[in-house]
C-alpha cells in the first residue's frame, strides 16, 4: 500500500496558477456570479451546488407550504429540471415541447415543439451583458439549439438557422468520417460560461464500437466551435501512453454523460468522465485508459487541461463518474480552502483543492482482486480515499439478503452468492458471475447530491442496488448474441472450460466478450436483493471529513402483507436534492410519491406532502413578486411497481407542481 500525495498528471501547481485567470468580480445579467438567489442554470448555478440562499421557506415556515400552481406535462415521463429567468419558468411537456410559464402563476406564455427529442434533464440560459439578448441553449435531436428566451423563436444567426449538429464538430475535431454516426443526442445539459457553451459529446451505443466523448466549447452567439478537449488522447498527447497506439481512431466512450461544473470566478471547468468502451471488458484497451473515470479540471476559456485525477484505473465495472463535482469552501487548519468534491457510484467522496488538484485527505492505492478472464489485464491497484468514510454500502453477502422477499427467492439468492466471485468492491467480472455492490446503478447518480457552499457541508442521496456481472463469450464480437440464462449457476467445470477456450482463442487475435447490463438478481417482486434501507440521505461535514448523520430517504408503497417497514428507504430513487439557507433539504421520491423537507442539521423530516405522481427530477426554487416558490417535476407515472403487487390504474399524467407559502403569510 502506498499513499498518493497528489496526482497532477504532468501539470504542477505553479503551471496551474499561471493558466487560471481569476474573475471573481465578473457579473452576468447584472448579478454577481454564484449568488445562489435564482435558478437560471441547470441545478441552480454553474457550480452545481443545488443550493439556494433564499430563506423565506425555512424550518419555521415550511409547515405552511401549499400548492401554488401546477402545469400539466402530458403522459410521458419527465425528469426535466425547471429553469427560471426574468419572470419565466421553462419546463418540458407533451411531445418534446419546450414551454415558458409565468413564474408566479404557472400560466403558459409560449410553446415551442421539436421534431427530435429534447435533452431530458435540463437546459441553459444566457443573457448578454446589456441584457438585450436572452437565449436558451439545449440539446434537441442531436443538435445544440438556441432560441429566444422571451419568445421561443429560433436564433437564426446561431449555427444553421438556430442549430448546430454535434457530429460536424466531432468530425472536424477528429478528422474521422464516422459515416454511420446517428445524431449525438445527450441528456447532459452542458454549461454556459461567459460567451461559451461547453458540453461533453455523448458516446454512441454501449458496445465496443463507439465514438470518443470529446468536450466541445461553442460560441453562444454564432455557434462556432471554439475549443476541443480530447477525452481519449491523441498520439503524443498526455495520457496517450495509457492506451494502445492510435486507440482514439478505433475506441470510444470516455464521455461526460452526466453533468459538469464551472468555477466561474476562476474560469475552471470540472469535467467528470465515463468509462472507455466496452464498459465491462477491456482486453482490447490495455492500460489505465486516461481520461476515463477521471475528474479533469480544464481552463474554461481554452480547454487546456490544468490537472486531473483518475478515480478508477482501467474500468471494467461501469464505474463512470455519474454526477457533477460540487464546489464548496471548507476550513482546514484555521484557513478557508476552496475544494471540489466528487461523489461516485462506489460510494466514495473524493475531495481536492480546486486549483492544484491536491487531495484534501490522503488517497491510497490499494491492491485489488485481479481478472481471470483470458485477454483481460486489470489494474493491480485502485484509489481509496482515507477520508471521508463511504456513504454507500460496499458489500453484499448472505447476511444482507432482503428479508422481505419470499423464502424461495432468498434461498435462490443465497445459492448464487455462494457460487459467485465476491472479493470486495473491485472484484472483476467473471465467467461464474461477480457480485457488485453498491452496483453500477447504485451509489450516487446525476442530481443526487447538494452542498451548502459556505458551511462546507455535502449531502448525498445514495441507493443500494447490488448487481451480478457475468462474462459471456460472443465469438463474432457482436453484443447482439443472445445471452445464456443469467439466473443459471455456472459450474466450476464450465468455468475452467471457458477459460481454456479463451486462452486458445487468444492465439488467433484479440477477444471480445459480452456482459449483460443491469442484472439485479431477478426475483418475484423485482426488488433489489439487499435488505433495507434501500436509499439514504447522508450529510458530511467536509471541514472535518466526518459524517454528520444518515437517514433513510422515503419508503415503499407495498402491500401490508409483505411487512416492509416505514423506514425502508425508497426503492430505486432517481430524484435529486435541493439545499437551502433556510436550513432545509428537499427531496422527492418515486416509490411512495412524496416530497419531503429534512432539517439540514439532523436529517429529521419536518414536512412532507403526497404528489400526484412519482418524481425523478431535481426541484428548483426561486423568488418572484416577493414570494419564494419550489417547483417539482412530478412526471414519472407510478414509479416502481413490482409485477406481483396489486394492479394499478393507468399512470397519472405528469405535471410540474409549485409550492409556496400562502400569500397571507408572505404579506405579514
Amino acid at each position: 500500500m502506498r499513499t498518493l500525495t497528489v496526482v497532477l498528471a504532468l501539470a504542477v501547481a505553479m503551471t496551474v496558477a499561471t493558466l487560471v485567470t481569476p474573475v471573481a468580480q465578473s457579473r452576468r445579467g447584472g448579478q454577481p456570479v454564484q449568488s445562489h438567489t435564482g435558478w437560471s442554470a441547470y441545478l441552480g448555478s454553474a457550480d452545481s451546488a443545488q443550493y439556494s440562499a433564499l430563506t423565506q421557506i425555512n424550518r419555521q415556515t415550511v409547515s405552511k407550504l401549499e400548492a401554488a400552481w401546477s402545469f400539466p406535462s402530458g403522459n410521458r415521463n419527465f425528469m426535466f429540471g425547471p429553469l427560471v429567468a426574468d419572470g419565466l419558468t421553462y419546463v418540458l411537456a407533451g411531445a418534446n415541447e419546450l414551454v415558458a410559464l409565468n413564474a408566479a402563476t404557472g400560466e403558459k406564455v409560449w410553446t415551442r415543439s421539436h421534431a427530435g427529442s429534447v435533452g431530458t434533464r435540463g437546459m441553459n440560459y444566457w443573457r448578454s451583458a446589456d441584457g438585450v439578448d436572452q437565449r436558451l441553449l439545449y440539446m434537441a435531436g442531436g443538435h445544440l439549439t438556441a432560441v429566444n428566451a422571451t419568445t421561443g423563436e429560433p436564433i437564426t444567426t446561431f449555427g444553421d438557422q438556430g442549430r448546430v449538429d454535434l457530429r460536424v464538430g466531432l468530425r472536424t475535431s477528429t478528422g474521422l468520417a464516422f459515416p454511420d454516426l446517428r445524431p449525438l443526442q445527450t441528456s447532459n445539459p452542458g454549461r454556459v460560461f461567459e460567451d461559451l457553451f461547453i458540453i461533453g459529446l455523448p458516446a454512441q451505443g454501449t458496445g465496443y464500437e463507439s465514438n470518443p466523448g470529446d468536450v466541445h466549447a461553442y460560441d453562444v452567439r454564432s455557434g462556432a466551435l471554439r475549443w476541443v478537449f480530447h477525452s481519449l488522447p491523441r498520439d503524443g498527447e498526455p495520457g496517450a501512453d495509457t492506451w494502445p497506439r492510435e486507440a482514439w481512431k478505433t475506441h470510444g466512450g470516455v464521455h461526460n454523460w452526466s453533468e459538469l461544473t464551472i468555477d466561474e470566478g476562476r474560469g475552471i471547468a470540472f469535467v467528470p468522465f465515463g468509462t472507455g468502451r466496452f464498459d465491462f471488458y477491456g482486453g482490447d484497451r490495455p492500460g489505465n485508459n486516461l481520461f476515463a473515470n477521471s475528474l479533469v479540471a480544464l481552463d474554461a476559456r481554452t480547454g487546456k487541461r490544468l490537472w486531473h485525477f483518475q478515480i478508477v484505473h482501467h474500468d471494467v465495472w461501469d464505474y463512470d463518474l455519474p454526477t457533477a463535482p460540487r464546489l464548496l469552501t471548507i476550513r482546514r487548519n484555521g484557513r478557508a480552502q476552496d475544494v471540489v468534491a466528487q461523489p461516485t457510484k462506489q460510494g466514495f467522496v473524493f475531495v481536492f483543492d480546486r486549483v492544484t488538484g491536491e487531495p484534501v485527505w490522503p488517497i491510497e492505492e490499494r491492491r485489488v482482486p485481479q481478472s481471470d478472464i483470458p485477454g483481460e489485464r486489470t489494474s493491480p491497484t485502485q484509489p481509496f480515499p482515507t477520508r471521508p468514510a463511504p456513504f454507500a454500502r460496499q458489500s453484499f453477502t448472505e447476511k444482507d439478503i432482503n428479508p422481505y422477499l419470499p423464502a424461495e427467492d432468498r434461498e435462490a439468492i443465497r445459492a448464487r452468492l455462494r457460487s459467485y466471485r465476491n472479493e470486495g468492491l473491485f472484484t472483476p467480472p467473471s465467467f461464474q458471475g461477480t457480485v457488485q455492490a453498491p452496483g453500477h446503478g447504485g451509489g450516487a447518480n446525476w442530481g443526487s447530491s447538494a452542498v451548502d457552499p459556505t458551511r462546507g457541508e455535502l449531502y448525498v442521496l445514495t441507493k443500494s442496488l447490488p448487481t451480478m456481472l457475468r462474462v459471456q463469450p460472443i465469438g463474432s464480437g457482436t453484443r447482439n448474441t443472445p445471452p445464456t440464462d443469467p439466473t443459471a449457476i455456472v459450474s466450476r467445470e464450465d468455468v475452467e472450460r471457458l477459460k481454456a477456450q479463451g486462452t486458445e482463442a487468444l492465439s488467433t487475435g484479440p477477444l471480445r466478450y459480452n456482459v449483460p447490463y443491469n442484472y439485479q438478481f431477478i426475483n418475484t417482486y423485482a426488488m433489489t436483493p439487499i435488505g433495507p434501507p434501500w436509499s439514504e440521505l447522508v450529510a458530511y461535514d467536509l471541514n472535518t471529513g466526518d459524517i454528520k448523520w444518515r437517514v433513510p430517504h422515503g419508503t415503499v408503497a407495498a402491500p401490508a402483507a409483505i411487512g416492509i417497514p416505514a423506514d425502508s428507504g425508497a426503492h430505486w430513487p432517481r430524484g435529486g436534492l435541493l439545499a437551502t439557507a433556510g436550513g432545509l433539504l428537499f427531496g422527492a421520491t418515486s416509490s411512495d410519491r412524496t416530497l419531503r423537507a429534512y432539517d439540514r442539521d439532523n436529517g429529521k423530516v419536518v414536512w412532507e406532502t403526497k404528489l400526484p405522481a412519482a418524481s425523478e427530477g431535481v426541484p428548483a426554487t426561486y423568488e418572484v413578486g416577493g414570494r419564494q416558490f419550489i417547483v417539482v417535476p412530478v412526471a414519472a407515472g407510478h414509479g416502481w411497481n413490482p409485477p406481483r403487487f396489486p394492479t394499478l390504474p393507468p399512470p397519472p399524467p405528469g405535471s410540474y407542481v409549485a409550492f409556496a407559502l400562502p400569500q397571507s403569510a408572505v404579506s405579514r
